[in-house]
């Protein structure tokens, strides 16, 4: 297989390191998308490349899902560089293009025309000044961010979605949300609307750090308890291989989510990060919120809604 270090519909397994003042921060990321069992166009799209990790999931049912998530991975595409941090305010920038990038789709069909969409989540690794780095989570739509610890998988990002809404006003629950028939339904997408209002927060990057990010397709075929217990095992083959494996985490979890049924297309990325140096030696001592003073107001919220 071919390895590149930004690529739309297929798998990758890279790793890439960066020289900061102070420290070395290094990467391994792996991204694999499928279409499923079902669908017959892979709507979804990602990219992987540091310092950006993002998936995109054109909305089913609206002409030019993949379109939109393509136009939204190009946005982000042609504004960054792979060999520094990003700057959290251009993040920010680039999902107001991206916005702009699917809505013009739409434009262009003319009055009465097919609508495009799509959701976004991403995690950019991004200095926010005075060589702070950070991890900068965002989230518009119901593809996910997770957090992982090595043993549990943590929902950084809420899902903009009808049934998440009826779970927030205690209307059903969470193992309800999973097979209620609204669960397609995004209350935020790209291309909805002339303004994005993304979910955007904050937090420090330190030692080992690894995040998962995915499209519905993966969430509506295995449970999170599913998820962790695949990553406990594809990390103990890892051990005992020593890290010589056919298949890379990505797509144990997509091929995993194609097994279960493959309903929808269905894209991973994970991404695993170490900052060894000085500037991290204490890293049990850094604050979660940073000095914002020069930054949007947007970034004034560090964690999504509850």
């Amino acid at each position: 297989m071919q390895i590149r270090e930004s690529l739309v519909g297929m798998s990758v397994d890279v790793r890439r390191q960066l020289v900061l003042p102070g420290l070395t921060a290094r990467f391994r990321f792996s991204a694999s998308s499928d279409r499923g069992a079902v669908r017959k166009v892979n709507e979804d799209s990602f990219l992987a490349s540091v310092p950006l990790f993002i998936v995109a999931d054109g909305m089913g049912g609206h002409a030019f899902g993949d379109r939109a998530s393509q136009a939204t991975i190009a946005a982000f595409t042609d504004e960054f560089t792979t060999d520094a941090p990003a700057l959290a305010q251009r993040v920010l920038d680039t999902i107001i293009r991206a916005n702009d990038a699917v809505l013009a789709l739409t434009a262009d069909e003319g009055p009465g025309g097919a609508i495009s969409g799509t959701t976004l989540t991403g995690m950019a690794f991004v200095d926010v000044g005075d060589d702070n780095d950070h991890w900068m989570a965002f989230n518009v739509g119901d593809s996910r961010t997770y957090s992982w610890d090595g043993r549990a998988l943590n929902q950084m990002s809420v899902d903009h979605s009808a049934v998440q809404e009826l779970v927030d006003l205690g209307h059903i629950t969470k193992r309800e949300a999973e097979k209620h028939p609204d669960r397609n339904i995004v209350t935020r997408a790209l291309g909805a609307d002339s303004e994005v209002d993304p979910d955007v927060w904050l937090l420090p990057a330190k030692g080992h750090q690894t995040f998962l990010l995915c499209s519905d397709g993966l969430t509506k075929e295995l449970s999170d308890d599913e998820i962790a217990r695949i990553m406990v095992f594809h990390h103990s083959e890892v051990l005992r291989e020593s890290d010589a494996l056919p298949l890379t985490l990505a797509e144990r979890l997509v091929n995993a989510a194609i097994a279960a049924g493959g309903s929808d297309n269905v894209t991973v990325v994970v991404v695993e990060s170490d900052l060894i140096g000085a500037a991290v030696a204490d890293s049990g001592s850094v604050d979660d919120t940073v000095d914002r003073n020069a930054m949007a107001t947007h970034l004034e919220e560090t964690r999504p809604r509850a």
